[in-house]
């Protein structure tokens, strides 16, 4: 998944970011509601955490611009206003779901994957198949012939970003966007030399190769 984090306090922002990256997401990060506002408008997210009290535009304001422009994104708020006039003020101005300061990363995390099942059931798996090649997204683990293949976290995140697209095209593009997180092209081969990696560990080992370069196009991950 894709999720946007907007949050002041750079601190607990970065506390977020880090455990949903390490779950296997892809986090960014607004400073304030107008930053965040931005963002949202400019690229497409799968689930939205936003903080209530922040500078230049609160949580709230920025949720209702969201609104206003037909966004249904999924919104999880953050807050230290826990009382009940609090919650039910902030999912009338559109939130989806409402959690309390001070809170535990695991709950954020259901909430977050919760959100974003609701909006499309298969958006959260945590199991992956293609052909006789298997990952277990909760246990990090990927399996082939019964032979366990270690792999490092950003081949994981490759691997797994492929099999979820199994059968489809995925283009360099897509790749450093949603493996990577960049938004533009570093011209290095950062993702030649991770493919070849990738071959080494789930193909040559195997009679069948799965990974397929498709020529002027990118890459196919198809039994």
């Amino acid at each position: 998944m894709r999720i946007l984090i907007v949050e002041d306090d750079r601190e607990a922002a970065s506390y977020i970011r880090k455990g949903l990256r390490e779950s296997g997401h892809v986090a960014d990060h607004a400073a304030d509601g107008e930053e965040g506002l931005e963002m949202a408008r400019a690229a497409e997210y799968d689930v939205l955490v936003v903080d209530r009290m922040m500078p230049r535009m609160d949580g709230l304001s920025m949720i209702e611009g969201l609104r206003a422009d037909e966004d249904r994104t999924p919104v999880l708020i953050l807050s230290a206003l826990g009382e009940v006039d609090d919650r039910v003020e902030g999912l009338k101005a559109g939130g989806d779901d409402y959690l309390v300061k001070p809170y535990a990363f695991a709950e954020l995390l259901a909430r977050v994957e919760a959100l974003a099942r609701r909006r499309d059931p298969d958006a959260v798996r945590t199991k992956l198949v293609v052909g006789d090649l298997e990952m277990d997204l909760l246990a990090r683990k990927v399996v082939r012939e019964t032979e366990e293949i270690l792999l490092q976290p950003r081949e994981f995140r490759l691997l797994e970003f492929l099999m979820k697209h199994s059968g489809q095209v995925v283009t360099r593009t897509m790749l450093l966007e949603k493996v990577w997180d960049y938004h533009f092209d570093p011209q290095t081969n950062v993702i030649d030399v991770h493919i070849s990696r990738l071959r080494s560990k789930i193909d040559r080992p195997f009679n069948r190769a799965l990974l397929h370069t498709v020529r002027g196009a990118g890459y196919r991950l198809q039994a």
